[in-house]
């Protein structure tokens, strides 16, 4: 089994035959489930609809969006309606049996509010301000994923998941993917990103213990951080490796598989 998280730099310049290819091979031998993200594009159309969007970075240095309640209703739009379901439309018109979902579809992702954020201003000073929308996932229903799978489909998930009292939440795409594969002990966790893997001194590595990976999460830089951090969570909860690999080369997916490209990240 194997959890693929697609960036928004793939899903905008749409999925290559050769990374559709690689979809098909892992969904017929093993099975696969695709988590997506598109924060650039939500971003993009908010402004268009003249809601400009404003995002804050915690102490620890991981920026991210901050969701009021008109973001979350537009978030909702782009990710689970314009994003979710060109990706499976791609997927299908190449013969894969692609379902898309959001995490609020038969709660497959419960999330607790975080009611305030601590974050650092721009004056440098630590600051709480109201959480607004923003969740961290507590719980993944895999019944409703495994049914999918043994039947023959592929999950195809928006990161979006529902509250303690049932309201939208913005969650983090990657650890959504994180969540899921460590629910499911998925085999391997692959994020497909933009860039070759993680560059440590101005230079790509091959390989990065656990350990290493968590000291790195403070100063990696923004974006591969929480690349990191989920890599972390989706190992202490059972995925045997990830791998954080281009999605813009040949056969992304196999080289991952057999580690022949991207970085990887194991426990030890």
């Amino acid at each position: 089994m194997i959890v693929l998280k697609i960036g928004g730099d793939i899903y905008k310049e749409g999925l290559s035959e050769s990374l559709i290819d690689d979809v098909k091979e892992a969904f017929l031998h093993g099975g696969i489930i695709i988590v997506h993200g598109g924060g650039d594009e939500v971003t993009e159309i908010a402004e268009r609809l003249g809601k400009k969007q404003v995002f804050v970075t915690s102490p620890s240095g991981i920026r991210s969006r901050y969701t009021d309640k008109e973001t979350v209703e537009i978030y909702t739009m782009v990710m689970a309606g314009r994003i979710n379901k060109l990706i499976v439309q791609q997927l299908i018109s190449h013969g894969l049996p692609a379902v898309g979902l959001s995490g609020v579809d038969g709660s497959i992702l419960r999330a607790s509010r975080k009611k305030r954020l601590l974050i650092i201003d721009e004056r440098g000073r630590k600051r709480i301000i109201e959480g607004g929308y923003t969740g961290k996932i507590d719980e993944v229903n895999t019944e409703v994923l495994r049914i999918l799978l043994e039947n023959g489909y592929l999950p195809v998930i928006a990161p979006i998941a529902l509250g303690k009292e049932n309201e939208l939440l913005n969650v983090d795409s990657d650890r959504v993917a994180a969540s899921i594969a460590g629910a499911l002990k998925a085999e391997r966790l692959i994020f497909l990103t933009d860039v070759k893997g993680v560059m440590i001194d101005g230079k790509y590595v091959e390989s990065i213990p656990l350990r290493e990976a968590e000291r790195l999460i403070s100063t990696i830089g923004s974006g591969m951080d929480k690349k990191l951090l989920a890599s972390t969570e989706a190992l202490k909860n059972g995925v045997k490796k990830v791998v954080i690999t281009s999605g813009f080369i040949e056969s992304p997916i196999k080289k991952a598989i057999n580690q022949t490209s991207g970085t990887v990240i194991t426990v030890g």
